[in-house]
């Protein structure tokens, strides 16, 4: 089980970038970096420093959502020993539980849903995902993502309705008629892709009833679902060993391989081109061993500078409504329109999150003053007005998650987050409203209910709007809806 960690690679970065400095004062750059051989032999002029430090830093907010993917594939269903393990390609795993403080492998987790995975391998033939009726008034949802951090496609309550039904998924160069019985085709831009199934559960006691539902939730090889002889198995492959909590440190390498598996596109080809160059890509490596001093210390400060473009992303580029960050940031390519930015900007806060129309996902670090939400040091209050509750065709919560780390905080009473289904067991105040306590010691008996139990120490949390409502009161349009997240007032 890894430590929990936040995925910044500025600590990690600060000594080397000293060292690799100091060492290059003085000597003349090497003519080469890390070009494939092709381009050596030709007599091609590699790119300088400067060319090198700026597609670097292009690759560090490219690469890192398909990094952080390529790790979680890794630990979710080829390392069986990673303490994440799930289940192997093409086989659906089911979760009857929520996450807790014990998962580590993807940041900001949600507690809300049990989830089943479902890694798909498009490489030999598509897949066809079968799902269950489910009573409409349990939300489900399954979100279909790629290699590309892409949602390229949703089925479930709001997408598809309640009904049963068969959907088929290809990959990247699939043009054949739809097979009869399929109610729709989803195409990945990648052969590998996940799908996650989120069922709603509304107790403890409900948890029964999740598993019911989850137990018609299906993946079959499109053979099978038409009866018919399986084509050729696609070769195994030997995947570079990977780990969310070894990105820092292997962020090029696990770039290379994962690239393997993300097919150029057009608005990518000019940018492959240009990583290529200086020997990033599939079937290359970008050895930092091979570089002179002056180009290693241009490539960890390229590497920070992208970092801090991300966070300073996450900090300003969504609109701030009483301290909480409200925006958009997850979609399909055609969502993105090749703003790199905003898709690393999305992972890095919380990857695999959902399409506003699906989830809209507020979040904070601070209070009404703007000061940093510290455990250790204030409690908080987090108050609803009366008939202001977040406006939602499913449920809402809100979840706490460690500052530092974006991971679920271990605390005593095994509680992450308040959400709607927990309205009747909770205390209101006499006007009607309702407040949460966000502290890291209980506000009393009378008010455990209304209780979230913070970390003894800095303080991420993140609102979740599962089907926000389109019609006022709205938050959407994101940042521009006529609902407004209340802010959190410092009390102590």
């Amino acid at each position: 089980m890894h430590k929990p960690r936040r995925l910044s690679i500025v600590g990690v970065l600060a000594g080397a970038l000293v060292l690799a400095l100091l060492a290059g004062c003085g000597k003349k750059a090497d003519p080469v970096v890390a070009a494939d051989q092709a381009d050596k032999s030709a007599g091609v002029a590699a790119p300088g420093i400067a060319e090198t430090k700026a597609i670097v830093e292009e690759a560090f907010i490219y690469g890192l959502p398909i990094v952080m993917n390529y790790a979680v594939m890794n630990e979710f269903l080829i390392d069986k020993n990673s303490g994440q393990y799930k289940a192997p390609f093409n086989t659906i795993s089911n979760e009857a539980r929520v996450f807790t403080y014990k998962d580590t492998a993807v940041v900001t987790p949600n507690s809300d849903t049990p989830y089943s995975m479902l890694w798909l391998d498009l490489r030999a033939e598509p897949m066809v995902i079968s799902v269950p009726a489910v009573d409409k008034a349990r939300y489900y949802s399954v979100q279909l993502i790629d290699g590309n951090a892409y949602n390229y496609g949703y089925i479930g309550s709001r997408a598809t309705g309640v009904e049963a039904g068969d959907y088929l998924v290809v990959g990247p160069g699939w043009n054949s008629p739809t097979p009869p019985g399929i109610r729709q085709v989803f195409q990945s831009t990648t052969p590998f892709a996940l799908t996650i199934f989120r069922t709603q559960l509304f107790n403890a006691d409900d948890m029964p009833n999740v598993v019911k539902v989850q137990a018609g939730f299906r993946g079959q090889p499109l053979s099978s679902f038409l009866k018919q002889a399986a084509p050729p198995a696609a070769p195994a492959i030997d995947f570079l060993p990977a780990t969310t909590a070894g990105i820092k440190e292997n962020f090029y390498q696990y770039l290379d391989a994962a690239l393997e598996f993300v097919p150029e596109t057009p608005d990518t080809k000019d940018l492959r081109a240009r990583l290529a160059s200086i020997g990033i890509g599939p079937g290359k490596t970008f050895a930092m061993k091979d570089l002179s001093a002056e180009h290693k210390a241009a490539i960890l400060l390229a590497m920070k500078e992208g970092d801090d473009k991300v966070d300073q992303y996450l900090a300003t580029g969504s609109k701030d409504i009483n301290g909480w960050k409200v925006g958009a940031l997850f979609g399909d390519a055609s969502f993105y329109k090749g703003n790199w930015l905003i898709r690393a900007a999305a992972a890095k806060g919380g990857i695999y999150g959902n399409d506003a129309v699906e989830a809209m996902y507020p979040m904070t670090r601070v209070d009404t003053t703007g000061e940093t939400l510290d455990g250790s040091k204030h409690n908080y209050t987090l108050t609803f007005a009366a008939g202001q509750l977040p406006p939602v065709n499913a449920f809402w919560s809100v979840t706490m998650y460690d500052g530092k780390s974006q991971l679920l905080i271990e605390n005593p009473i095994n509680r992450y987050l308040i959400n709607s289904p927990m309205l009747p067991g909770m205390k209101k105040n006499a006007d009607g409203s309702l407040t949460l306590y966000i502290q890291k010691d209980s506000p009393g008996k009378d008010l455990e209910a209304n209780w979230l139990p913070a970390p003894n120490d800095t303080i991420y949390l993140v609102m979740r709007l599962y089907w926000p409502k389109t019609e006022a009161p709205s938050i959407l349009p994101a940042g521009e809806g006529s609902w407004s997240p209340p802010g959190l007032v410092q009390v102590k």
